[in-house]
Formats: C-alpha cells, structure tokens, sequence
C-alpha cells in the first residue's frame, strides 16, 4: 500500500457515506430506542471506518488486514441491526434496502481489500 491517507481509500469513504445514512436513519427511531438499537447502530456504523483508518495507521499489511477484519464483524452487525429496524418498522422497507444495499458495497470492498493484501503479504 503506497503511504498515502486512509481518506484516499474508496472503503473507508464508503464507510463514511454508511455511517451517514444510519445517523439520518436511526434519527427518526422512537424514543424509547435512543439507548437501545438506535446506539448500536450507530456504534456499529461508527467502528466501520474507524477501524479502516486506524489500521491503515500501523506499519504493516499484516496488521491492516487485522482491523479491516475488525470493520467486517462491524458491517455485519451492522447489517444485522438493520435487519431488525425493518422487521420492527423503524425504517420503511425501502430506506432498509438502500442502506443494507450500501452495507453490502461496504462489504465487497473490504473484501477486496483484504484479500488484495492478504496476496500482497504471500
């Protein structure tokens, strides 16, 4: 990876424009939510870029691939959490889709990703 930012890496933008979209998503969660899945969601959201950046600070592919495998379990329990604000009705079926669908471009380029340092590392 040449030394540039983790702001020039497509997955981490990616990431950013999810965690977005789930601060505007959750806003509109009952009240009674504000501590519950409404936080998760955000959290999970939240440690998807970060563990990005954070990797691509350490001096090694080997360690990098460690926290891009710390962003997926974020993604996934993110997806998850999404799931179940649809089948709850948080979220209109179509708002859910389009952001599981963002999730799951997340997910191809982490994969991406890992497996194109995981190669390099060979």
């Amino acid at each position: 990876m040449p030394s540039s930012s983790f702001r020039d890496l497509r997955v981490w933008q990616e990431a950013m424009r999810l965690t977005g979209e789930i601060y505007k998503g959750t806003s509109g969660f009952p009240k009674h939510e504000i501590y519950g899945l409404s936080q998760q969601m955000r959290r999970a959201a939240v440690s998807i870029p970060s563990n990005i950046a954070e990797g691509k600070g350490h001096h090694s592919d080997k360690e990098f691939v460690h926290f891009l495998f710390h962003a997926r379990g974020s993604l996934l329990e993110l997806e998850t959490q999404l799931m179940i604000a649809k089948e709850l009705q948080y979220l209109s079926k179509a708002e859910a889709d389009r952001q599981l669908a963002l999730a799951e471009g997340v997910g191809r380029a982490l994969s991406g990703l890992i497996n194109s340092l995981r190669v390099r590392a060979a």
